[in-house]
């Protein structure tokens, strides 16, 4: 049989030093390297081995890097002795393999003859699977019983400690933080006299003032403070339905607990009545807007801009029609809005943006059909700044124009330069800030389920370490939750896997206009090509850009490839674009 290009991870865990003096782990390296060599034709494989630990949890040293490796797509197949070598806890497992599905990772148990890329080992572990979501439904609905119990009864559930208040643990009640506390007055009291949570936030960021977390002030933080009743001394509880990350979706006002006079109030509640009318008028407004503004209209690079200087993600402001009767995007760094005195980052906008990433990569689509008659690097970056759009340009920075110049030259890249079909190393390729906040809320979410269970399950967490540990963790979410919801509030990034077909298809009509052409104009190409289709084309084939001065300083494409732009200094200077 031919050997094919299988790549294995190899994993072996023993729980006692006996097993370890017994040679347990080299008679399974030994036995699993076989394996992996005979059966699986492997091209290259690595064990990772974790001595002594417990099989009771994942937390051990060689897993998690085996699993950070597994992330970046440096192996194609798991392999281990038996499948309690992972985890002997069913909800550990099942979490694992349902990511190694979404990885495209095969899964291999020796002893059991598990081999998820045969039909029968699929079978049996999706039996497997059907057992751990039924446990994990039953913990869920026994802990959500629990809970709603202790709120009527007007016992806390953890959370975050509400702005404005303390909690003693020990006697499970509030208090009042004064010096928190003026603070919610004044935002209460202005708001309701400016009614604008923007010009709020600017006041309140220019005073000095900070949140509990030192960070400043921004429209969503300051929302939520105006809209919980909690300030009024009443406890709600199992309003939202979904948790965290879906505050609108509220459930049927039956099913919610309220415990009146719960704790000291801030603010009245006739106060509160009057402030949340005119934030739920504000909405509808805003809404209103929106869907005139949404008719046909798409923010092209929405999500994928990043500011150079404080290094956030970009918020998206609509212009209004202009000569052309094109409407444009306007990308504005949220540091900029909430304070002029923290960041003086220009914003940009769809036709700046448009000219050169475009430009950019019809120049790399040139330079990809015409490689044999470049020589070197430098000619290839004579190419890829071919054109006035790229008048200021001075050069492109060593390491990105020679990853392009050796990719090119290898003759192995049979699709689009820039596309997803190319695949290089991950660790090139950046992690985007919604990415990697989205991984994290997913992991402290992963941490409050095994929590739960264990609570239940278990007897060794008295119930006030699990409300502390609870609280915690759902600390450490909401905080998550609070800087995506500011980051994301106007666009959402597509999975990839339910937008293949239509990234392929934006992909191929893109690069169809863009073939044969020596130069491009961006607002002809946004006459003759529907936005949405350049917006998903966006999405499927660049990570994000980076901007300085208002212009494009660097891009990565999702393939991995990324090249930094250094611009002539005096002639930048001369046109005024430095900020």
């Amino acid at each position: 049989m031919q050997q094919t290009e299988n790549r294995v991870a190899i994993y072996c865990r023993v729980s006692t030093v006996h097993q370890i003096d017994k040679d347990s782990l080299p008679m399974q390296r030994k036995d699993l390297i076989s394996y992996a060599d005979l059966i699986l034709h492997a091209r290259e494989y690595t064990v990772f081995e974790d001595a002594g630990y417990s099989g009771k949890n994942t937390d051990r040293p060689e897993f998690q890097r085996m699993m950070t490796m597994l992330r970046t797509g440096a192996y194609t197949h798991l392999l281990v002795w038996k499948i309690d070598r992972i985890s002997r806890n069913l909800l550990d497992f099942a979490t694992m393999y349902a990511e190694l599905k979404q990885l495209g990772v095969t899964f291999v148990s020796r002893s059991e003859q598990f081999d998820t890329s045969t039909a029968m080992g699929e079978a049996m572990l999706k039996i497997i699977l059907v057992f751990a979501e039924l446990e994990r439904n039953m913990t869920s609905e026994r802990v959500t019983a629990t809970m709603i119990s202790r709120a009527n009864a007007g016992k806390w559930n953890g959370g975050r400690i509400p702005y404005g208040y303390d909690y003693d643990a020990d006697t499970m009640t509030f208090s009042v933080n004064e010096e928190e506390a003026a603070v919610v007055r004044r935002i209460h009291d202005e708001y309701e006299e400016r009614k604008s949570l923007i010009n709020l936030a600017r006041n309140m960021n220019h005073d000095g003032l900070t949140t509990r977390s030192g960070v400043m002030w921004n429209p969503v933080s300051l929302s939520l403070i105006l809209r919980s009743r909690f300030y009024t001394g009443d406890y709600e509880y199992n309003r939202i339905r979904g948790g965290t990350g879906k505050r609108n979706d509220l459930k049927d006002k039956s099913e919610w607990v309220t415990v009146t006079d719960h704790h000291p109030s801030i603010i009245s509640r006739s106060q509160k009545e009057r402030i949340l009318q005119i934030m739920d008028q504000n909405t509808r407004i805003d809404r209103q807007k929106y869907r005139k503004s949404a008719r046909g209209f798409v923010h092209l690079f929405g999500g994928l801009i990043y500011c150079g200087s404080c290094g956030h993600l970009l918020r998206v402001s609509s212009s209004g029609e202009k000569k052309d009767g094109f409407r444009y995007t306007r990308y504005i760094c949220p540091t900029r809005l909430k304070s002029y005195d923290h960041c003086q980052a220009k914003s940009t906008s769809d036709p700046v943006l448009g000219e050169i990433v475009f430009g950019y990569i019809l120049n790399m689509i040139n330079a990809q059909n015409s490689i044999d008659t470049i020589g070197s690097p430098l000619e290839l970056q004579d190419r890829l700044l071919t054109g006035s759009t790229f008048h200021y340009i001075d050069h492109i920075e060593e390491t990105g124009l020679k990853d392009l110049y050796t990719v090119l030259k290898s003759g192995k890249v049979r699709e689009n330069i820039y596309g997803a079909s190319l695949k290089l190393q991950p660790s090139k390729k950046p992690d985007s800030e919604l990415t990697r906040l989205r991984r994290e809320i997913e992991k402290t979410q992963k941490a409050l389920e095994r929590l739960r269970s264990l609570y239940l399950i278990d007897d060794s967490i008295s119930e006030k370490d699990f409300i502390l540990q609870r609280q915690e963790l759902i600390n450490r979410e909401a905080e998550l939750q609070e800087k995506l919801d500011t980051m994301n509030s106007d666009y959402t990034m597509p999975g990839i896997s339910d937008e293949e077909f239509l990234s392929k298809a934006s992909q191929f009509i893109l690069t169809q206009k863009l073939t044969n052409r020596k130069s491009i104009s961006f607002t002809r190409l946004m006459k003759e090509i529907e936005p949405v289709i350049i917006r998903d084309f966006l999405l499927a084939t660049i990570d994000r850009i980076t901007i300085n001065g208002g212009l494009v300083s660097s891009i990565t494409f999702r393939n991995g490839l990324s090249h930094t732009f250094v611009y002539k200094t005096d002639l930048y200077k001369k046109s005024s674009l430095l900020p």
